[in-house]
């Protein structure tokens, strides 16, 4: 197995507890951490045998449009459930970053979820 990893990926998304804190899309950084298996795209040099991450990255971006989310918690469980049912990883473990406290350099949630079939 090997991975592919998308850091600190920008997203505009509406989270927080209060509906003042949603009220606005708010920069987050996702970090994408995805368990695969790449020896069939090493040997052939095939985009369709790995996971098109730009696409993926494209994906990210544009899921929080028309959403919103009470906690972080929740943000990055469905993050997770969306990766693994439309990109097929075996694994994949998701990072939300989140800039709400003044005296910390980011608070974050982390989510992983794996595939059984």
């Amino acid at each position: 197995m090997s991975d592919i990893r998308i850091v600190d990926l920008e997203v505009y998304y509406r989270v927080g507890v209060t509906e003042q804190e949603r009220g606005q899309p708010q920069r987050l950084l996702l970090t994408i951490e995805l368990t695969c298996d790449l020896a069939a795209a090493a040997a052939t040099d095939d985009l369709k045998q790995t996971i098109d991450y730009a696409s993926l990255a494209q994906a990210l971006i544009r899921y929080g449009e028309g959403r919103s989310w009470n906690l972080l918690e929740k943000l990055a469980s469905n993050l997770v459930d969306m990766v693994l049912e439309e990109y097929q990883p075996k694994a994949v473990r998701i990072e939300v970053k989140k800039f709400v406290v003044p005296q910390a350099r980011y608070v974050s949630v982390s989510w992983m979820g794996k595939r059984y079939k």
